[in-house]
């Protein structure tokens, strides 16, 4: 695009400050935990609750979360409302088309500036005082509504295949209560169908073992919707193995459960033989009778999740006893239907895999099309 000028968010948008009066009853109500990180459109809200927000939002404005402005959320308003004080409403004044403004808004190039101003220790909040100084490149009037216009096709397309994505993981949740947990198959424990030789409590590295160069670690947080974990982006501990880490040398082919913190994360140790692990995943090595991909897709379902949740205990560092863990029931079907069910969420996997590479290069263009 050509560049007319370069402004500031404060030429071209403000800050509203308004206060909700009249009637609550029926009316939005959007906290902080309404604004999903990265989207674009607000989706989410309460009603007719008890609450304490009294900033008033309008259709079409942008509500920004200020606080912890790092989880990148900022969302335009489909409709009336109340929002939290930790919300900074925008609005478009002159100079701007309306609907650019939340692609200028939820973008990389802002937020990291957003952050350079936030202040606070534990809950660092950022101010318009801030913000309005942000400065970015702005095409004519007459070239805005043609980006705009690309923009917002752009993200329609990316929300259909999200959709698509979600139905297909959808499908495959249904498929396994229809052949798995609405059956009355056999059950096993845990304890039963991981190898002797590999226990829950497994190690072979004692703490103060130094080992050369370090060592790649995997934690709950590299764990994510994929179930596969990317060796690249993984930190290395210390030479010197310490207490905090699991002592188990992982041997590529286990199943990662995550049982402290957010308990029931799962996900394929594959291409991660030689990683270490923290004591917050438990890594299950199955006996060799036993179909591992089918046992990672029972840890998928929802009568194992209900189990593990059900028995995750603590207040400030959840997690699982391992006693219970051990304890746990999966169904076990004839291993034609194993193979019948793996064979089925194999071709969901291929359809999800490709849906992520196009939601991937639609963010691509709305990124190249904002900062061109």
């Amino acid at each position: 695009m050509s560049i007319n000028k370069t402004v500031k968010l404060g030429e071209v948008a403000h800050e509203c400050r308004q206060t909700w009066s009249g009637e609550q009853m029926g009316t939005p109500i959007v906290g902080l935990e309404h604004l999903i990180p990265g989207e674009i459109e607000l989706r989410n809200w309460d009603i007719d609750i008890e609450h304490t927000f009294s900033k008033k939002f309008q259709k079409g404005q942008i509500l920004l979360g200020r606080r912890r402005v790092y989880l990148r959320k900022a969302v335009v308003a489909p409709c009336n409302g109340i929002c939290s004080g930790d919300i900074t409403v925008i609005e478009a004044t002159e100079g701007i088309i309306p609907e650019l403004l939340p692609f200028i808004i939820q973008n990389d190039r802002f937020f990291d500036y957003a952050m350079q101003g936030s202040a606070g220790s534990l809950s660092p909040r950022v101010k318009w005082e801030h913000l309005k100084n942000y400065e970015f490149p702005l095409p004519t009037l007459g070239e805005q509504k043609l980006l705009a216009d690309k923009l917002w096709a752009a993200y329609r397309l990316k929300e259909s295949y999200k959709k698509l994505l979600a139905a297909t993981e959808e499908m495959v949740k249904s498929q396994f209560i229809e052949m798995i947990e609405s059956k009355d198959w056999p059950q096993v424990q845990l304890k039963d169908i991981v190898q002797e030789e590999c226990p829950i409590s497994y190690g072979i590295v004692q703490p103060g073992d130094d080992i050369e160069g370090g060592i790649p670690i995997v934690r709950p947080v590299d764990m994510n919707e994929t179930h596969l974990i990317d060796k690249t982006t993984l930190k290395h501990t210390s030479k010197e193995i310490s207490d905090s880490y699991s002592r188990t040398i992982l041997r590529g082919d286990e199943i990662l459960v995550c049982v402290r913190g957010t308990t029931g994360l799962i996900a394929l140790a594959d291409g991660l033989k030689g990683c270490n692990v923290t004591r917050g995943i438990t890594p299950l090595y199955f006996k060799p009778q036993y179909n591992r991909e089918y046992l990672f897709r029972a840890f998928l379902g929802k009568q194992v999740q209900d189990y593990i949740q059900a028995y995750t205990i603590g207040s400030t560092l959840k997690g699982i006893n391992m006693s219970k863990l051990r304890e746990l029931p999966i169904s076990i079907p004839p291993i034609d239907i194993q193979d019948q069910f793996v064979s089925i969420a194999r071709q969901a996997d291929k359809s999800e895999f490709e849906l992520r590479k196009s939601i991937d290069a639609i963010d691509a263009v709305i990124k190249s099309l904002i900062n061109s």
